[in-house]
């Protein structure tokens, strides 16, 4: 490999001007934003509760980095764009992230940081995912009339020899297929499985451990399960049924319901040949296939269009009418499939390349826990600005990716932001709202 020791970049000339650059800047920082993520961290109190879940099995007499400051600093990083533990090698020399974390001298090595994930137990895993749920509970002042929990799974790409890695068919690679379940913007639970599973393993039982805990809190609360036809397994139907849940699954399609659909769509086909343009139809009917217990409620959308017919089915208990069952609560399931890419790709969810299986698995609850910190920043200090309902790569890139100098001395740090950042109103706006 070649070693490079040019200490000068040049960029050629100015006019008589030679443009030179060199990395001798000093207390200079990447990410400005840092500092307003520590400022929501405090508030809520994430990486404290993170850090309590997790058994530190050292001494803490002789420990030089605290577990509150290894989730801090691996938690920020993330939220930053660093998403590999190497990166902590140089960023660990950061002035500004020190800061963020209440340091002034060096934050923790990646070596470190692997030994903090190397030796994570199948109970802190456990307990981090409780975590999860209090940081939820504690978001609310009052108890919610409602509460819709989006279930579904996704897979995670696998290339190396870690645990349990299997081939799946349908995705076509090795990977794993983690379980998620949100809650609008906010994750509330994710399951590290292996691929070569029902994709609705689990489900029942998670539903029914996050129900359990939510109801603890709010008796009162009236629960929804969402989620697509991979779901549609009597196991969780029949819990939501006897546990008084409402749920609104999608039902794969199959010769006996379309056959229970045929006349209404013989009117669309119709009334298509008739106009030339695309027809749309929302009904409902009663089916029972053999495997169920009893006959269920069925709301189906029907289309017919030049690629023919596009029927879609859903099972409900829900009274609602069919129409505003299916365009304004089944439709909106789509959006948990766009929280999930934020987790995995915005956050390096999907960065598992740990040989232990519960190393990945804690690297993606960090992951989970990054996304909290974001969404949390969101509510905290961008509500009522253009980036509200901004994904974490647009507000890190946005925000937090911010050219910083910092002055340190005995009396004070002085953090120096550019004169001319176009979005200095915005920050201004959210250090207020995260100070005041």
């Amino acid at each position: 490999m070649t070693n490079c020791t040019t200490t000068s970049i040049e960029f050629g000339r100015l006019g008589r001007r030679k443009i030179e650059a060199n990395f001798n800047g000093g207390d200079i920082s990447s990410d400005g934003g840092v500092i307003l993520l520590s400022q929501v961290d405090r508030k809520i109190g994430l990486s404290k509760a993170v850090a309590e879940a997790i058994y530190d099995p050292r001494d803490k007499f002789l420990i030089k980095h605290t577990m509150e400051s290894l989730v801090s600093q691996r938690i920020y990083a993330m939220s930053c764009g660093y998403e590999d533990l190497n990166d902590h090698d140089q960023l660990r020399k950061d002035i500004l992230m020190q800061t963020a974390l209440e340091r002034d001298e060096d934050l923790a090595s990646s070596p470190t940081l692997s030994r903090l994930e190397t030796r994570v137990s199948r109970s802190d895993i456990i307990e981090l995912s409780r975590v999860l749920i209090d940081l939820f509970i504690a978001k609310y002042v009052k108890p919610p009339k409602e509460l819709i929990l989006d279930i579904d799974a996704s897979d995670i790409p696998l290339h190396g020899e870690q645990e349990r890695s299997e081939f799946h068919g349908y995705y076509d690679h090795y990977c794993y297929l983690p379980l998620y379940v949100y809650c609008g913007r906010d994750l509330l639970c994710c399951v590290l499985r292996n691929s070569r599973i029902d994709g609705a393993k689990h489900s029942a039982a998670v539903i029914r451990l996050l129900v359990t805990r939510l109801r603890e809190v709010w008796p009162d609360t009236r629960f929804i399960v969402r989620g697509d036809s991979g779901f549609c397994r009597q196991l969780l139907i029949r819990w939501c049924e006897r546990k008084d849940v409402g749920y609104v699954i999608g039902v794969a399609k199959n010769d006996r319901l379309k056959m229970s659909v045929k006349e209404w769509e013989s009117v669309l086909e119709r009334q298509y040949k008739e106009s030339g343009e695309k027809q749309r139809s929302i009904h409902e009917f009663y089916y029972g296939a053999k495997t169920w217990n009893c006959e269920r409620r069925i709301v189906t959308r029907l289309e017919f269009g030049a690629m023919g017919n596009n029927p879609r089915f859903v099972v409900t208990n829900l009274n609602l009418p069919a129409v505003e069952l299916y365009d304004d609560l089944y439709c909106k399931r789509g959006e948990a499939e766009n929280r999930i890419k934020e987790t995995q790709l915005d956050l390096f969810g999907a960065r598992t390349s740990c040989h232990k299986f519960l190393s990945n698995w804690l690297r993606v609850l960090f992951a989970g826990f990054a996304y909290t910190l974001m969404q949390r920043f969101k509510d905290m200090a961008l509500a009522g600005t253009e980036f509200e309902k901004a994904t974490a790569a647009t507000i890190r890139v946005r925000l937090f990716k911010i050219g910083t100098a910092v002055i340190r001395n005995t009396r004070r740090i002085r953090i120096l932001f550019s004169s001319s950042h176009p979005l200095r109103d915005v920050f201004t706006r959210a250090a207020a709202a995260l100070t005041g």
